[in-house]
């Protein structure tokens, strides 16, 4: 393969719901490119993309496949993305690197959940986005409907560049407004008939060109003037135009095809090839300095690496994007992230598990290198004289979380290998070991994408696992304030042990006041500060300590101690063992012995003495609030805000947005345990949901009352 100049490279996704046929469109182009020599199909497991094995178990995308096509003098980068909102992570990322969207539609359901969420990230991104409406042939495709869909989210940005004459089980030809041509397949599709458009057509084609030459020559003023002294533009101005318009999301270009008989196919890659923007015409990235990185392939080396695979026989598999410079095969380049140095041994570029040598890949081009030593997803890699860094990916929140643990415990090691690898190859695995929970935690979009790890652990790794209920991370607080002391007194011979600490404990909130005095019981303590130490708690939260000690009752080397325990007692709060959280604990007073006072003594004496007035001072339960987000159809509200309130959610409000209704609510993280399936089953798939951590709020006491009794039990059972 030719190496291939900036301004001749075109990067883009390819987006779309289940169902849509992208992954057949990406097989049909692959074909039309003399890539490969015959289609491959989805139920047969033999297509480019999905050539993962667990993409050939479940029938389904589950990772972005990248794949090349050189046509009319450029190379067209595409990364065919998964369709599900699981997979969501891949979508973000390869928006991320490449410049234009191409979002596929079923010609049956148009726009659908999934692909407004996909919608919702080019919208974030700036990207350009071009909309191939697909499986015109099924006999209930409605091109009109998709149509009409595309008007109501973009008005009359969405413009038609063709629409199908037959959509239907008949389906073989389309009208071109841009060409102002026919085209007419035979029953193999592939190479069209290109005709005059029939009288009975002239019309229709005559007013949707009209149209698209006034968006088209609204994006340039040199072109609206020609517009209006001519009353029209050639295609090369059209052209211009739309890709102007693309840049500047100020139009949205409507395609359609029948991608299973190859309909209208190869007429798509025209267009993509000759009005797609280059990258040397988009916006620059900006390295984590803020610096703007221009595309260019005579500055230093610069590589992204965005995806990284294992494949058997192979190893790590590693996708990069060339953000400046130009990579040579034999180059040394140094890691920004880790401080390694790499070789670039080989360089590839890739059409799914089909690699192509090549000597050099210039600024902006997408390539693929196999096992270098320390490269991490993430980390960039950079030639002499320049340390650019970049992190611009933004991956959504996870909204799905089991515990993990092997079968056989003896696997335990090998088990947190294999998911540092997973994690490696899909950033929207986080797994959390939590010291607290005492289990393994694995965060996910959903149950699919859990379900995928699993199947690979067990099939790729042979280790037995099982998901288990992740147990929630509760906190616990105290609503009053209490008064407490502990004398520690141990005498065995020799030197014995002697602490002695009075405190008082009380909940703590931001901006409180100083302590002066406190009454307990009619007697008034009064407090004269001398000291304030505020610890951030790793767990969240605060405590302040607070150091009254007057007439030298406890020595200062003494007070570190005290504060020791005081810490490992937060560390298990009395009601459930969770963390405490936002206490002041202020120490007034105490005892000490010449001989046989010593740090641990106190440090006991404190534990002991804060432990007293915790359970004295009203404690509470708090538990994890999330902010939740749910994107559902209007007819299916009422039903979506029944299970919510069944949830104990706070609605905090509702608003349309075109045809959609967006929930937002808090809700206990307790209760979102198996939302993604309810939310599926209630709404039947059409509807998504995006969830935030928010703070810690008091459980209700029937709640509080539950688990002190569960706690109780679990006690019991392990004495």
């Amino acid at each position: 393969m030719k190496v291939y100049q900036t301004d001749e490279i075109k990067n883009i996704a390819i987006l779309g719901g289940s169902g849509s046929g992208k992954t057949t469109l990406a097989e049909a182009m692959l074909f039309e490119g003399g890539v490969i020599k015959r289609r491959g199909r989805v139920s047969q497991g033999s297509t480019v993309s999905d050539h993962h094995p667990v993409e050939k178990e479940y029938g389904y995308s589950v990772l972005a496949s990248v794949f090349n096509i050189e046509w009319q003098g450029r190379k067209l980068n595409f990364i065919d993305c998964p369709d599900s909102d699981d997979f969501a992570g891949a979508v973000v990322t390869a928006l991320n690197v490449t410049d234009t969207a191409l979002v596929v539609l079923n010609a049956q359901s148009g726009l659908e959940v999934t692909t407004l969420n996909q919608l919702r990230y080019t919208e974030k991104l700036r990207k350009p986005v071009i909309f191939i409406v697909n499986q015109l042939d099924h006999e209930k495709a409605d091109f009109e409907k998709v149509v009409s869909q595309l008007h109501e989210h973009y008005g009359s940005k969405a413009v038609q560049i063709q629409y199908p004459v037959n959509a239907g089980s008949e389906f073989n030809a389309v009208v071109d407004v841009l060409k102002r041509k026919l085209y007419r397949w035979k029953p193999e599709g592939g190479v069209p008939d290109v005709l005059e458009i029939p009288e009975s057509e002239l019309e229709k084609a005559n007013d949707l060109h009209q149209k698209l030459v006034e968006a088209a020559a609204e994006n340039d003023e040199t072109l609206m003037e020609k517009f209006f002294e001519e009353g029209s533009l050639s295609e090369d101005d059209m052209r211009e135009g739309i890709r102007k318009g693309l840049i500047s999301r100020d139009m949205f270009p409507v395609f359609c095809v029948s991608a299973g008989k190859d309909m209208c196919v190869r007429r798509s890659l025209e267009f993509l090839g000759n009005v797609v923007p280059c990258v040397d015409k988009m916006p620059h990235p900006q390295n984590t300095e803020g610096e703007e990185v221009p595309p260019n392939p005579g500055a230093p080396t610069s590589l992204f690496f965005f995806k990284t695979t294992v494949e058997s026989h192979v190893g790590e598999v590693s996708y990069f994007k060339v953000m400046s410079g130009t990579v040579r095969e034999g180059d040394d380049l140094a890691n920004a992230d880790r401080g390694s140095k790499e070789r670039m041994s080989q360089l590839f570029v890739a059409s799914g598990q089909i690699r192509t040598k090549v000597d050099a890949l210039m600024a902006g081009d997408i390539g693929v290198t196999v096992k270098l030593k320390d490269v991490r997803t993430g980390n960039t890699l950079n030639g002499k004289g320049v340390d650019n860094k970049f992190n611009f990916i933004k991956f959504p929140e996870p909204k799905f979380r089991r515990a993990i643990k092997a079968v056989n415990e003896a696997d335990t090691e090998k088990l947190n290998e294999a998911l540092l690898r997973l994690h490696e190859e899909d950033p929207t695995w986080i797994i959390e070991q939590s010291k607290e929970l005492k289990q393994t935690i694995i965060h996910g979009q959903g149950e699919f994408h859990l379900k995928t790890l699993k199947w690979r652990i067990e099939t790729d790794d042979k280790i037995q696992i099982q998901y288990l209920e992740p147990k929630i991370p509760y906190r616990e607080t105290i609503t009053k304030a209490a008064r407490a002391d502990y004398r520690h007194k141990k005498q065995s011979g020799g030197a014995g042990q002697f602490g002695e600490v009075h405190l008082i404990v009380e909940p703590y909130y931001e901006g409180m006041p100083q302590p002066e005095s406190y009454k307990f019981n009619g007697q008034e303590f009064k407090v004269q500060t001398r000291d304030v130490q505020t610890f951030d708690l790793d767990w969240g939260g605060k405590l302040v300590f607070v150091n009254s000690i007057v007439g030298g009752a406890i020595d200062a080397r003494f007070v570190p101690a005290i504060i020791k325990g005081i810490m490992a007692r937060l560390e298990q709060g009395p009601l459930t063992g969770s963390y405490a959280r936002d206490v002041r604990v202020v120490v007034y007073d105490g005892k000490m012995h010449p001989v046989d006072s010593n740090e641990i003594s106190f440090m006991l004496a404190g534990r002991n003495a804060f432990s007293t007035a915790f359970k004295a001072a009203g404690p509470k339960i708090l538990e994890p609030i999330y902010d939740v987000e749910v994107s559902v159809p209007s007819d299916k509200l009422g039903d979506v805000m029944s299970d919510m309130q069944g949830r104990r959610a706070i609605i905090m409000g509702m608003e349309s947005d075109k045809g959609m209704e967006r929930l937002l609510a808090k809700v206990p993280l307790k209760e979102m345990s198996n939302y993604s399936i309810s939310l599926s089953s209630i709404t039947g798939g059409r509807a998504s949901f995006a969830m935030k951590y928010s703070g810690y709020e008091l459980v209700p006491t029937d709640v509080q009352e539950k688990l002190l009794k569960e706690y109780e039990a679990l006690a019991m059972v392990e004495d």
